[in-house]
């Protein structure tokens, strides 16, 4: 409880992991869960750090090695790797990609839409299909 008994705000999800993936990718190298912990200032229970760890880990955006007793983990993007990851999930999840697409495009803020034009008009990675 605060001092004026109100319960402390809930943090959400998506929150909560984005606190964890910037305390990884702050760490020199992989961080284990306690080390996770203690660069957010211990205001997330272990277990709590662990559980979104584990979430992380079966979204794909991180890996966890075994060290010892333990495991260190390591994320495997940036934001912007994790937000393209989850806008490539809701594509993927859509029957009519052709529409999904055009209407994201067109929805876009001028700037926005130039510059998706811009990098569509780069040569793309090589991809072994």
């Amino acid at each position: 409880m605060t001092d004026h008994g109100q319960r402390p705000r809930r943090r959400g999800q998506g929150e909560l992991e984005s606190l964890v993936l910037s305390a990884l990718r702050d760490a020199d190298g992989p961080a284990t869960a306690g080390r996770v912990q203690e660069r957010l200032g211990g205001d997330l229970a272990y277990t709590t750090v662990i559980t979104i760890l584990t979430r992380l880990l079966a979204k794909g955006a991180v890996t966890r090695d075994r060290a010892g007793r333990s495991f260190v983990w390591t994320p495997v993007s940036d934001h912007a790797g994790l937000a393209a990851r989850r806008m490539r999930k809701l594509l993927d999840g859509e029957s009519d990609r052709e529409a999904v697409l055009a209407s994201f495009v067109t929805s876009l803020e001028p700037d926005d839409e130039r510059l998706v034009r811009e990098l569509l008009g780069q040569p793309g990675p090589e991809r072994a299909d």
